[in-house]
């Protein structure tokens, strides 16, 4: 997986580049701040950036929504010392695949990472569970589908929203992982989100799957 590391802390930065580089991933850019997170993402697009939240310039976050913006198939993992959670909220929100803290180990890390590869989100169960119970409360606005799911869809929702793998999933619904993949792109389309997380926080908020 081809990467762009953007911190504004250089001595961090070359830690994650050498652990990157340690664990099979290619450092294919790196930044210290928002404005040239962009700027580089756009001239190298890659298929990660792992972006701080906090640097100069440009915020973190701001620098998400550009490169969500310009850039949808790059996965963003936000990264920071704050365990702030509106700061998740609002990251998950604008696009952010994934929302890592600075204290994890090494392993911790790199496992996070290689779960997006299987189609996971990089986010730890601290942080997934504050998710479900902000984001699943009832909307006073109730959203409208762009478009009405189909029976298959509901059943890939149903199961994304179980913690699935795209992998697990096609085995579970026997398709394969590209039909799973298409389906989950008509999904995000007809929802209005950008990414798994939100798909599966809109379901919950919207009765589209059964709460546990």
């Amino acid at each position: 997986m081809r990467v762009l590391v953007v911190d504004d802390h250089s001595l961090f930065r070359d830690g994650i580049v050498s652990l990157l580089g340690a664990t099979g991933f290619t450092v294919v850019g790196q930044a210290g701040d928002g404005k040239t997170a962009v700027d580089e993402a756009l001239r190298l697009r890659p298929e990660l950036v792992l972006l701080d939240i906090h640097m100069p310039e440009m915020t973190g976050l701001e620098a998400l929504k550009q490169i969500k913006a310009q850039l949808p198939g790059t996965r963003v993992v936000m990264l920071t010392v704050s365990e702030d959670e509106q700061t998740l909220v609002e990251a998950i929100k604008s696009g952010a695949d994934g929302y890592l803290l600075k204290h994890l180990s090494g392993t911790e890390f790199i496992e996070m990472l290689d779960g997006l590869k299987r189609g996971e989100a990089a986010i730890t169960r601290k942080s997934a569970s504050y998710l479900m119970k902000q984001l699943s409360k009832p909307d006073p606005q109730q959203e409208k589908l762009v478009q009405p799911l189909s029976e298959r869809e509901l059943e890939i929702l149903q199961l994304l929203a179980e913690g699935l793998s795209n992998k697990a999933i096609s085995e579970k619904v026997s398709l394969s992982e590209n039909t799973v993949k298409y389906h989950l792109k008509n999904i995000l389309h007809k929802l209005n989100v950008q990414n798994r997380t939100e798909a599966v926080m809109y379901a919950l908020r919207n009765d589209l799957v059964p709460k546990k």
